[in-house]
Formats: C-alpha cells, sequence, structure tokens
C-alpha cells in the first residue's frame, strides 16, 4: 500500500510545516502492517522524522525535504556520538530498532546544518552555549562526563545530530536518494545488521565540521556500491566504538564490501577508525575512484582505541590529486585525553587492552597519480608493530610541481609536514612490495625505520629532483631486495 503526505495534510511549498503529516503517514502504514510513505516532489518543511519496521520510505524525484534547525525540537535519544554511547540531540531522520527499512527515491534530504556549525564553531572559540537541551543531555550523560578527551562539544554537551541514523536495526536499504549538509556526520548506521546502500550521494560542504559521508558504526554484513561522496570530512568510515566505552561494547564491524564508488573531496576516501575500539575485520574495497581527498585509504588508531583493524583487501582503486593515497597512522591525534604523556611517547610502553593491533592489509592493483605530500604513510607503535602489510602492482607518482606545499600525510601527534616525498615506514613486520613504482619529487622513494621481514621484488624507485638514496633504512633487520633494477648500479640504499 502505498500513503501520500498530501492526504494527511503535507504542503511542498517550502511554507507549510508538514512534520505532522509525516507523521501520520508512517503511522497509519504501520497500523496497516507496512508500505510506502510517499514524499512526492515538492519542498516540505519538517521537524524531525521518526521510521518504523516494515516502511519504505520513498522520497521522489524533486522532492525536497527540508529538516528545520530549531533545536529545541530534537529531542534526546539514545546515540552513539563520537564513538560514545549516550544520549544525544535526536537524529533527522531516526530509527531505533527497526526491521526492513528502507529509505528509496531520487529525491534531496536537506540537513541545514550552517545554524548547527555556528554553535560548533562558537564553542571551538572559546565562546560558551548554554540551553535546556544541553542541560539535559548533562543530566542523561552525567556518568560520562568525567571522560577526558578534545571534542570540542563535550563538556557542553551541544552533541550535533547525525542527519540520519539507523540504531540497532536489521535488513536495511538505502537507494538513490540525496543526503546533504548534515549537522554532524551525514549518515551513521550503529549496531546495523544486512545493509544495503546503493546509488546513493553524500554531499556536504568543505567547511562543514565532522562532516563525515557515510559512518558504518559497529555493523555487520554491509554493502555499499556505485555512491557518490562529496564531503567535507571522511568520505566512508569503518568504526566500532571509543577506548573502554567501545571495549566494552565489543561489536566489531565486520564483513563489508564498497565497490564502484567515486570520492571526489573529503579528509580520506574509506577510512578504518579513529574508534576502532570494538574491532573492524573482513573489509574489500574495489573498483572505486579518489579524486582530490587528502587521504585515499586510511587507517588512524592510537594508544587509548586497543581493538583491532584486520584483513583488509584493497584492490583496483585509481587515485589523483590525493595528498597521500594510503596511510597507516597508530598515534592518531584525535579524541584523546591531552594530558596522557603515553598517547605521544616515541619509546614502548606496556602492552595492555588499550594497544591498538592492525595486521594483515594488503592494496593491490592501484594508481595513484599527481600526489602532493608522500607516496604512503604506515607508522605502528614501537611496542605493537604493524604486521603483514603487502603492496602489489601499486604506482604512485608524486606531483611534480615545484610550488606545491604537500601537507600532513596523517595527523600524528606532532605535526609532519611533506611535499613530493616518497613512502615512509616505520614499526612494521612483514612489509612486502611487488611489482611497485614510486616515482618522488624530492628525497627518498623508500623509508623505513624499525622494521623486520622486509620484501622488494622487482620495485621500481625514481627520486626526481635531488641525489639522495633510492632507498634510505634505519634500524631494519632481513631485509631483501631482489628484481631487475636490483642489479642496476643508480640503485642503492643508504642504510645506518
Amino acid at each position: 500500500m502505498y500513503y501520500n503526505i498530501l492526504d494527511f495534510g503535507g504542503k511542498g511549498d517550502s511554507k507549510t510545516d508538514s512534520t505532522e503529516a509525516i507523521k501520520m503517514a508512517i503511522n497509519t502504514c504501520t497500523k496497516a502492517g507496512g508500505g510506502t510513505v510517499v514524499i512526492p516532489a515538492g519542498q516540505y518543511k519538517t521537524g524531525p522524522i521518526e521510521l518504523k519496521s516494515n516502511i519504505t520510505l520513498q522520497v521522489e524525484a524533486g522532492a525536497v525535504v527540508i529538516f528545520q534547525p530549531d533545536f529545541q525540537r530534537y529531542s534526546p535519544v539514545r546515540t552513539r556520538w563520537s564513538g560514545y554511547e549516550c544520549y544525544g540531540f535526536s537524529p533527522l531522520l531516526y530509527g531505533n530498532g527497526l526491521k526492513n527499512v528502507t529509505i528509496t527515491g531520487r529525491g534531496i534530504l536537506e540537513g541545514q546544518g550552517e545554524a548547527w556549525w555556528d554553535v560548533y564553531h562558537q564553542l571551538k572559540n572559546g565562546e560558551t552555549y548554554l540551553s535546556t537541551m544541553t542541560e539535559t543531555l548533562k543530566q542523561l550523560n552525567h556518568e560520562k562526563l568525567a571522560i577526558k578527551t578534545n571534542l570540542v562539544e563535550w563538556d557542553s554537551q551541544f552533541l550535533r545530530p547525525p542527519l540520519l541514523q539507523l540504531f540497532e536495526c536489521e535488513h536495511v536499504l538505502l537507494e538513490g536518494v540525496t543526503l546533504q549538509n548534515s549537522p554532524f556526520w551525514n549518515t551513521h548506521l550503529v549496531y546495523c545488521h544486512d545493509v544495503t546502500v546503493d546509488k546513493v550521494t553524500f554531499k556536504n560542504p568543505a567547511n562543514a565540521p565532522n562532516g563525515d559521508g557515510l559512518d558504518l558504526d559497529s555493523c555487520t554484513y554491509v554493502r555499499v556500491s556505485n555512491c557518490h561522496f562529496d564531503v567535507g570530512d571522511d568520505c566512508l568510515c569503518l568504526k566500532s566504538g571509543i577506548n573502554e566505552d567501545g571495549r566494552n561494547i565489543a561489536k566489531p564491524t565486520e564483513h563489508v564490501t564498497v565497490q564502484n564508488c567515486t570520492m571526489k573531496a573529503g579528509h580520506g576516501g574509506v577510512v578504518f577508525g579513529s574508534e576502532n575500539s570494538g574491532g573492524i575485520r573482513n573489509v574489500t574495497v574495489s573498483n572505486c575512484l579518489f579524486i582530490g581527498t587528502d587521504r585515499g585509504i586510511r587507517l588512524k588508531t592510537n594508544r587509548a582505541r586497543g581493538g583491532y583493524i584486520e584483513n583488509i583487501l584493497i584492490s583496483n582503486v585509481y587515485m589523483e590529486h590525493v595528498l597521500c593515497p594510503f596511510t597507516i597512522n597508530s598515534f592518531y591525534r584525535y579524541g584523546i585525553d591531552d594530558d596522557d604523556p603515553l598517547m605521544a611517547s616515541p619509546e614502548a610502553v606496556e602492552i595492555t587492552e588499550k594497544t591498538p593491533i592492525i595486521n594483515h592489509i594488503h592494496l593491490h592493483q592501484i594508481t595513484a597519480k599527481q600526489c602532493r605530500a608522500a607516496a604512503g604513510f604506515l607508522y605502528g607503535l614501537p611496542e605493537k608493530p604493524i604486521e603483514d602489510v603487502s603492496l602489489r602492482h601499486v604506482t604512485i607518482e608524486m606531483t611534480e610541481d615545484l610550488q606545491e606545499q604537500g601537507g600532513e600525510p596523517d595527523m600524528v601527534q606532532d605535526a609532519l609536514i611533506m611535499a613530493g616525498a616518497g613512502m615512509f615506514g616505520k614499526y612494521i613486520h612483514r612489509l612486502t612490495c611487488h611489482d611497485v613504482k614510486i616515482k618522488t619529487r624530492q628525497g627518498p622513494a623508500l623509508q623505513l625505520e624499525e622494521m623486520k621481514n622486509v620484501q622488494l621484488d622487482n620495485v621500481e624507485l625514481v627520486r626526481k629532483h635531488d641525489e639522495t638514496p633510492v632507498i634510505e633504512m634505519k634500524n631494519c633487520e632481513d631485509v631483501h631486495v631482489s628484481g631487475k633494477q636490483a642489479e642496476k648500479e643508480e640503485y642503492y640504499l643508504a642504510c645506518d
């Protein structure tokens, strides 16, 4: 059965508030056992929308659902916010504990995030923000307020909501719609099982704070395909909770496929973490295109997280004008207690439940051109190195623009700026490079420190504008170099 919101008093005139009409259509559909709620062409003002089981929300071509930025209308709900399970402002479009939920069509879900972003910038500038809603959230979350983070909104509890969040839902389909201008993360799936996301467009401007595209948070059996991302933060993120909170819940994100997606802009194309405390494993990414993202494939964690990131296969990916095509960063500097000296210690520390594990990361058939900062950045922990990283049939070319200033390959504790550099690796056990070509603008094409079991087979490393060694190694053990170029005189190492 179809239930058109116009029949319940909805008006697509961009003036009338259609919140009650949409709610009545959903409730009537639910009482009938399920069906399709139709939002036809037009511009519909609304407050929060709560979905129900066995409902298809069909946002037709030409329809724009415009969520009003009246903060008080978004009453607190149970959520997971930046990795912490807590209460926050209700997501604009929300579903909790549902089965068989579908959002489809060629229409637009407009989050009007600017008003929310303004308060974020107010807080970031050291100003205060108080409201009855934030005071309510402080009461609801009082047990967690003692947690020390460097998250701007945590003390004020102005916990901005995602545009769309589905929480503990099964059999989910998102198809065809455009979601844009979210207050916080664009689309957030938490504890969901059996999810298909197909032909969806995620859009946030470059200045949208925390403007992620799609966040898969402790979700299982997920298929993402044919989607387009153009956002102000990470495009597609895999997460599983933060620190002790995430470890206690212990729900991984696992069994995920990503294919045939395009990423036009963002901090990272496909990103793992940094909220990985419940674990992330068994993920494949294939046939994707990254143009202008800061990083391409990005793994980020730190000594507070614990958890694991493992069994990741990336294949058949093309990148252009990225800052760094792939990064693994075990010293990620955000979302931590800045007063904890262990977060940035260069020395090995005791291995505990807080120690993150990264292993079995495989990158095959990847081409990246006009890269700006570094060809790669792999930085493990001295007490727990990254294990088993392989690059096979990989070509990386740095930009030859001498005016390119580069930037941070990734956000380690102390800002590290690179420009036109090669691949940097530190604290890795078992690094394999087979049929890999790296062309730098300056410095070594491959710079390795504190490594064990390095296999370089048929690699082609080219330094463009200086006479530094092609490979520079410090404190590396069990290194094997073979292949045609290894036999040439100009191919040489600098070792301590």
